[in-house]
């Protein structure tokens, strides 16, 4: 039961920011954030049913593809 260990699993999220100030107190702020930044794919579990042709066979990715957001803040 549970013998079985999936690969490793590599994630890089990564966030660029840039503040405008339009007095000393209030600013807007411009946000880039990558998950997953490198588009690496990251395999699931193998499956575990031994009675199953596809005993030990992977057909799952553990993390989605690239996701890109943007936004724009204002900090009052």
């Amino acid at each position: 039961i549970g013998v079985m260990r999936g690969p490793g699993l590599i994630n890089f999220d990564f966030t660029l920011a840039k503040s405008f100030h339009v007095t000393e107190a209030r600013y807007f702020q411009f946000r880039t954030e990558l998950f997953n930044a490198f588009n690496r794919v990251n395999l699931g579990l193998p499956n575990l049913n031994v009675a199953d042709n596809a005993f030990g066979t992977i057909r799952t990715t553990a993390t989605p593809a690239r996701i890109i957001q943007f936004a724009l803040k204002f900090y009052f």
